[in-house]
């Protein structure tokens, strides 16, 4: 038996030419994207928001070549084999099948390009997570409708502007009183959601002084579209500590002002365990369940922390007693098992350790 084989099949008349411009207006895209000034229209407030700059210059140039020749053979095939007057109505377009050539190539190029994204991408964000941990913390906080800050040793929040002096490392960390909200800012090229009950981080450190907008990016209400209307300011040393002592005396008697992390030992006398379940169902729950050490949730659970033998120590590794929770709750702490945020972090005042001591207390 002889097996019939269609005849080779031409890519069509003046295919190389077209190739060889969609070449050129990929090779102008690429130049394009690798020339544009950026940092004209979008500054790069933060050190690391170069970097985000150099993957966004990466994908854009990739992917402007790509549509280009996508668009451009699409384009050139449906002229080169439209179907001709002449054709008879049962005409079939040229069937093109078992070229290995032709499969071997278009599995390699996306494979390698999706291998040097990667590659790229990781890069990026290995350097931007290794920013460093030292230098100023700061919480941002989403409400319906804005975003309220906190600073060590300043009491209360601040409610209109973000202020961070320049070259100083920074740790923001974000949070929502309410429903899930989005922080960012385009200048830094960074964004981070902020949820109920969770405290997640972003590190960076300032390098151009300036205003710049913070956005919402996640709808969170009907006026959601007016979570645009507050500023970060980055500016020098001298102007930071001014409008930073400015604010220490502004909400000097501020009645929810907060512990700097790290103070003195907190007294629990008068803690009260019901104050502390509802407080634990709004600031813990979500990492926490009131259940055996092992059922984790993102900590440990905690139910007989304070009374159970067979508790391990606590993840700083000293005994389960309450003046040691109390320490955890109002210092945070870092290691193996995660990050434990800090009193001022969580927005804890004293009391509110207190209750919650009593409240694990309770729990035998």
């Amino acid at each position: 038996m002889v097996e019939n084989r269609a005849q080779s099949a031409h890519v069509g008349p003046g295919f190389w030419s077209v190739t060889a411009v969609l070449g050129l207006l990929a090779i102008a895209s690429i130049v394009f994207w690798y020339w544009f000034p950026l940092e004209q229209y979008l500054p790069a407030a933060i050190v690391t928001a170069r970097q985000v700059d150099t993957l966004f210059r990466f994908m854009a140039a990739t992917g402007s070549a790509l549509y280009i020749f996508v668009f451009g053979y699409l384009l050139y095939f449906a002229i080169a084999f439209r179907v001709k007057p002449s054709d008879p109505p049962d005409a079939i377009g040229v069937q093109v099948h078992d070229n290995h050539r032709l499969e071997f190539w278009w599995t390699l190029i996306p494979a390698l390009f999706v291998v040097l994204l990667s590659v790229v991408s990781v890069k990026i964000w290995y350097e931007i997570m290794l920013e460093p941990q030292n230098g100023l913390v700061v919480q941002a906080i989403g409400h319906q409708f804005n975003f309220t800050f906190r600073y060590p040793q300043i009491n209360g929040e601040i409610t209109d502007e973000m202020h961070l002096p320049i070259g100083v490392p920074v740790t923001l960390n974000l949070t929502s009183s309410d429903v899930i909200h989005s922080f960012w800012v385009p200048a830094m090229r960074l964004k981070n959601d902020t949820v109920p009950g969770l405290v997640t981080s972003i590190r960076f450190t300032p390098r151009l002084t300036g205003r710049y907008q913070i956005i919402c990016t996640q709808f969170c209400g009907v006026l959601h579209a007016q979570m645009n209307k507050q500023v970060l300011v980055v500016e020098d040393k001298a102007s930071f500590d001014r409008w930073y002592q400015g604010w220490q005396v502004k909400n000097a008697h501020v009645s929810n002002a907060l512990p700097a992390a790290g103070g003195a030992a907190v007294a629990l006398t008068g803690g009260s365990a019901p104050a502390g379940q509802t407080l634990f169902a709004q600031k813990c729950s979500a990492c926490h369940a009131i259940g055996p050490f092992n059922q984790r949730i993102v900590g440990p659970g905690l139910k007989g922390v304070l009374h159970d033998p067979s508790h391990p120590d606590l993840v700083n590794g000293d005994p389960a007693t309450p003046a040691n929770v109390a320490k955890i709750l109002q210092t945070g702490y870092v290691g193996s098992l995660g990050a434990m945020p800090n009193a001022t972090t969580n927005g804890l005042s004293n009391q509110d350790i207190a209750n919650l001591v009593a409240y694990l207390d309770s729990l035998k």
